[in-house]
């Protein structure tokens, strides 16, 4: 028998992906205490950003309950730096990059918020500091304050590649 790589679903992967997210929450999984270092500001000296090598990618987010509105905010904002942006790759980014919110605890304090990106634009940085410099310069210092600030236990990026897609 031979496995050939198609499209994936998006619609029937989401059931997995937070079961996998609730899985490891569960099992106390650790992450840095502070948003991965590609995320700092680019005008300090950044290592390379948030770069997928997979044809699909998540981000598990753990966020301080007192603090979800103010991550929403900051990705609110982050979806308008993507459409404004005038670099085509941004608006290929958009397009595959969605944020979803767990409806169940995630710890105690803390909300879970996955970002599902779906296809990756191969090359592409999705460091959430980098796209809002790009399109916000004076602002978002104060942005990316709010966004690290936000986090409890850090965030676990994973790479993804396709096996097959059970549904075609």
């Amino acid at each position: 028998m031979r496995l050939t790589s198609v499209a994936p679903n998006r619609n029937t992967t989401l059931g997995l992906v937070l079961l996998l997210a609730f899985v490891l929450g569960s099992l106390g999984f650790v992450f840095a205490q502070n948003p991965p270092a590609q995320q700092t500001p680019p005008q300090q000296q950044a290592p390379p950003g948030v770069v997928f090598g997979g044809d699909a990618g998540l981000i598990l987010n753990y966020i301080k309950t007192d603090k979800a509105a103010d991550f929403e905010a900051v990705i609110a904002r982050l979806k308008e730096a993507l459409q404004k942006s005038q670099a085509p790759e941004r608006k290929q980014q958009a397009a595959g990059w969605k944020v979803f919110k767990s409806p169940e605890p995630a710890g105690e304090g803390q909300v879970l918020y996955v970002f599902v990106v779906d296809p990756v634009v191969k090359g592409a940085d999705y460091s959430v500091s980098k796209i809002l410099y790009e399109v916000f310069p004076t602002e978002a210092q104060d942005l990316y304050k709010k966004y690290a600030d936000s986090y409890s236990k850090g965030q676990l990026r994973i790479n993804l590649n396709l096996v097959s897609a059970l549904g075609q």
